[in-house]
C-alpha cells in the first residue's frame, strides 16, 4: 500500500475551509499538543479532550493533564481553546490490551491504544457536534502516522463526524513542540505513558 502524505491533506483541506469548524483535538500530553495547538487554532476552534487510560501511575496522568491546563492558559491561540479532560480508567487500557502486554514497543499493543483513544474522541465529537476530531499522536517520530490517519478515518465511518488527517511532525513540527515546551517551560516525559513502555 503506497505511503499517503497526510500532512498535504491536511494542508488541502485547510485550503477550502470558509469558516472556523469546531475541532476535538484528542490529546496525550502538553508538549505533543503545543505545535498542534500554534498551527490549528489559525483555522479551528478547538476543545482538546484529555482522554489517557494508558498512562500509569495516577500521578503521571494528573500531572500531564495540569501541564495541559497551564499551557492552554498561557498560549495566545487565534481561535478559542477549551480543555476536557476525562475520567482516568486505567481498567479500561489493560482490558482492550490484555495478551499484548509483551509486544514490542510501536507494535500491535500500540496501535489498539491509538484506537481506544480515538475511538473516544470520535464518540466524544459525535455527541457534541463537532465538525472534525483528531489526535495529537501524529506529531512523535515514534508513532505510526499511517496506522493512526488508517484508524482515525475508519471510526469516521462508523460514527459519522469527520476525521481530520495529519502528520504533525512534517514540516518541523516535532521540532516545533521542542521549542515550545522549552519556551513555557512544559514538562517533557521521557516515555509515551504506559506501564509497558515505561
Amino acid at each position: 500500500m503506497p505511503k499517503i502524505n497526510y500532512q498535504y491533506k491536511l494542508d488541502e483541506l485547510i485550503n477550502t475551509l470558509e469558516d472556523t469548524p469546531k475541532l476535538l483535538l484528542h490529546s496525550c500530553c502538553a508538549p505533543c499538543s503545543s505545535y498542534c495547538l500554534e498551527y490549528l487554532s489559525r483555522y479551528f476552534s478547538i476543545t482538546v479532550l484529555y482522554y489517557n487510560p494508558n498512562i500509569s501511575p495516577k500521578e503521571e496522568f494528573i500531572k500531564r493533564a495540569e501541564e495541559q491546563q497551564r499551557l492552554i492558559s498561557q498560549m495566545n491561540a487565534e481561535n478559542p481553546v477549551s480543555l476536557v479532560v476525562d475520567e482516568y480508567d486505567p481498567n479500561e487500557f489493560f482490558e482492550a490490551v490484555r495478551g499484548l502486554e509483551h509486544i514490542k514497543e510501536g507494535g500491535e499493543r500500540c496501535f489498539v491504544c491509538y484506537r481506544l483513544r480515538l475511538e473516544r474522541a470520535a464518540k466524544y465529537a459525535k455527541e457534541y457536534n463537532f465538525d472534525y476530531f483528531c489526535t495529537t499522536l501524529s506529531i512523535s517520530p515514534l508513532k505510526n502516522a499511517q496506522k493512526i490517519n488508517e484508524t482515525g478515518e475508519e471510526l469516521s465511518e462508523i460514527y459519522a463526524v469527520k476525521f481530520l488527517p495529519s502528520d504533525f511532525k512534517k514540516k518541523g513540527g516535532y521540532q516545533r513542540s521542542v521549542e515550545l515546551s522549552r519556551e513555557y517551560g512544559l514538562y517533557r516525559q521521557d516515555y509515551c505513558g504506559c506501564m509497558f513502555s515505561r
